[in-house]
């Protein structure tokens, strides 16, 4: 009976956001509930936002971009779209294009990016950030970064990983040549 529910549950996400969960409705199927809601809690690290949005998506779009740019990062592309962040905004984070982020979104940016190469380049990301939304909005920018990471890598891990080389924004399609930021 609860597997029947959470493969609902799944189901109905998917289609809201126009994501394919046959991956983790697999899991229910063949491991169990238990297996599949360890990764269903890693959706909490999204909920603690405490900096501004486009900061929070200039982290969390430059992490999902670099661990996959498939179908994880067009989902954090819809998201960022139902938060209301502009199409715009998305396309300059997506393309890196520093001349056309906002200050906030660059900061973002530059955490995810530092954060991703670990090379201690992103100490005056880091800094600003503090002065700017506090410890609380560090945090909420290094779990962006987490949550964006975890699930294009557990997808790979268990088979399941897609990379892509174009997205859709505001209904315009983007392309992703380079994959990679890093």
């Amino acid at each position: 009976m609860l597997n029947w529910l959470v493969k609902k549950q799944l189901k109905k996400f998917g289609v809201r956001w126009g994501y394919d969960t046959g991956y983790a409705r697999e899991i229910v199927e063949d491991a169990g509930v238990g297996a599949v809601l360890p990764l269903q809690a890693l959706q909490k690290l999204g909920s603690y936002r405490k900096a501004p949005l486009d900061a929070y998506y200039g982290a969390a779009l430059t992490a999902g971009k670099a661990a996959d740019c498939g179908p994880c990062l067009q989902l954090g592309v819809r998201m960022a779209e139902a938060a209301g962040l502009k199409p715009d905004a998305i396309r300059a984070i997506l393309k890196r294009d520093c001349a056309k982020l906002s200050k906030d979104a660059l900061l973002g940016v530059e955490l995810a990016l530092a954060t991703i190469v670990r090379d201690g380049s992103g100490d005056g990301a880091r800094q600003e950030i503090l002065n700017r939304w506090g410890r609380a909005g560090l945090v909420s920018l290094a779990y962006a970064i987490v949550g964006a990471q975890a699930y294009p890598t557990f997808k790979y891990a268990i088979g399941h990983g897609h990379a892509c080389v174009r997205l859709n924004v505001g209904g315009e399609s983007v392309s992703m040549q380079n994959p990679q930021y890093a």
